[in-house]
């Protein structure tokens, strides 16, 4: 599934190419996404985009008249194509610019999401309650430290909850617990606040380097020009099968959630 950094990396290939741009045409070739699309898009013609954001693993494509919410679900990507190229299969929605370029949505899967609100954004139900951004400056120690306290869940759950920090998915939050030290396993509320200053920290650290990288390289996942992510490359314990980096001892590999955690039994405690 696309995480933050592959969101990310999608928002900022794709906003030189529609922030501005009028729109000529909106077309739904398949509207049984996760949920139906949205069909306020039959009449989006002749709105302007006035700005992109990202919200979590959300898109916000900002009109004049109200906001496109894109989500990509496990194998959604976008990708901009002139005008008149040719569809690929599961290009489910395209949406063409005045500069004569446009915006291709594929989804094999699709359970991505295209939605539409005239109000706040932010206030729409699936994005209301969502806790802070990583990278941002309110997620500190003294917000995880809150938000652990008294916790018996592991550290790897609460990291990984939307619901307490947003964009944390599965690869990065192995990769963070490594750089921090800390045990996937292991119960938030017992972590003192001078470690979860270094998960802190090493979470941050984590997602910019994909960020800088283009996000990771999975099954399904490319950038806005095709070409794929390159954060793989620099993995220290996710989907290894052999020694730790640092110790060389083997990488271990246990279920949290019905997902796979990687992790090294002696650099984390």
């Amino acid at each position: 599934m696309p995480e933050l950094p592959e969101v990310e990396t999608t928002m900022r290939g794709i906003e030189p190419y529609v922030h501005g741009q009028v729109i000529n045409r909106f077309i739904v070739r398949n509207n049984q996404l996760r949920w139906p699309v949205a069909k306020e898009t039959a009449d989006l013609q002749g709105q302007r985009v006035e700005n992109l954001c990202r919200r979590g693993k959300y898109i916000l494509m900002r009109l004049g008249s109200g906001t496109l919410i894109w989500h990509l679900g496990m194998s959604g990507s976008m990708k901009i194509r002139p005008v008149g190229s040719s569809i690929e299969k599961h290009e489910h929605i395209e949406i063409e610019f005045g500069s004569g370029q446009a915006l291709r949505y594929r989804d094999p899967r699709r359970f991505g999401a295209l939605l539409y609100t005239e109000s706040d954004p932010l206030a729409h139900p699936l994005l209301a309650k969502l806790g802070p951004e990583p990278l941002s400056a309110e997620f500190d120690a003294d917000y995880l430290f809150a938000a652990c306290r008294k916790r018996t869940a592991p550290i790897k759950s609460v990291i990984m909850d939307s619901h307490r920090v947003v964009g944390v998915g599965n690869i990065y939050a192995c990769e963070a617990l490594f750089y921090a030290g800390i045990n996937p396993a292991r119960a938030a509320g017992s972590i003192s606040k001078k470690r979860l200053e270094g998960l802190v920290q090493a979470i941050k650290e984590t997602l910019q380097a994909a960020i800088l990288q283009g996000g990771t390289t999975l099954r399904d996942f490319t950038q806005v020009d095709g070409n794929p992510g390159y954060f793989r490359q620099q993995l220290n314990v996710y989907g290894i099968k052999g020694p730790c980096s640092a110790c060389v001892r083997p990488i271990k590999r246990i279920t949290q959630g019905q997902r796979s955690t990687y992790f090294c039994p002696r650099c984390q405690t």
